[in-house]
């Protein structure tokens, strides 16, 4: 089997690196769906690096910097934080990842989220992968999980599957219009929820080959510029 290393080191020698951006994919799902262990599998399985918009927040909050303790005051306020700021720990944690395929789970959550991330990395998903999966099932799950979660009772999940339904469904509705949904059936067995995953993967891999390592570094320069660039312009770049 090729490895990163080997695909690069071929691609080099042959000469053929070409520029190309990072490979994205955003996963999204209601709570309960099981796309955080879907994603693990594909971590495992095809190298994508994993980020979680949710986990990048909570770590800024509680890492004490200034961008951390504004993300902090406006959650503790009720206010929604901007799409520019969860886009900016994305961008940096790609950047720094060393990576150039990436699963973005639970983003964008709404439609001033996708517009942002588009617009600010210039990056647009390979695809959508979106775990489809009755909300009967999603609470029955939440209730017989145990991850010491404090969002892990009925009442939050209804509210969050009501926040899912209202603000991240009509950007699943408006990948499937432009053909770039991926829908999983998420009711079944891990194991095979999976199987369905890795074909979706297997049939795009020739596309997501990695290139040369020398050009992979230039294109994750290049992000990194975009990002900080980004962040002068926004006045985000405190506490970094």
């Amino acid at each position: 089997m090729e490895t990163v290393v080997d695909a690069s080191t071929s691609e080099e020698a042959n000469g053929s690196a070409v520029e190309k951006k990072p490979t994205v994919v955003f996963v999204l799902g209601g709570p309960g769906s099981g796309k955080g262990t879907q994603c693990a599998y594909i971590v495992e399985h095809f190298g994508f690096s994993h980020f979680s918009a949710g986990d990048l927040l909570r770590a800024e909050m509680n890492s004490g910097s200034e961008n951390g303790l504004m993300i902090r005051s406006m959650i503790n306020e009720g206010k929604i934080v901007p799409s520019q700021v969860t886009v900016n720990l994305l961008q940096q944690a790609m950047e720094e990842s060393g990576n150039d395929k990436f699963l973005i789970d639970g983003f964008p959550r709404n439609e001033e989220n996708r517009a942002a991330f588009e617009a600010d990395t210039g990056i647009e998903p390979a695809f959508v992968l979106f775990f489809d999966c009755p909300k009967e099932e999603m609470e029955r799950r939440i209730l017989n999980r145990n991850q010491g979660r404090e969002d892990d009772n009925i009442e939050t999940a209804r509210k969050r599957f009501k926040v899912f339904l209202e603000s991240s469904l009509p950007v699943v509705e408006y990948y499937e219009s432009i053909g770039k949904l991926q829908k999983i059936d998420a009711a079944r067995a891990i194991e095979e929820v999976f199987e369905s995953v890795k074909t979706v993967f297997a049939s795009i891999n020739e596309k997501v080959k990695p290139h040369g390592r020398a050009q992979k570094k230039f294109t994750l320069l290049k992000l990194q510029l975009k990002w900080k660039m980004n962040l002068l312009r926004n006045g985000v770049c405190k506490g970094y």
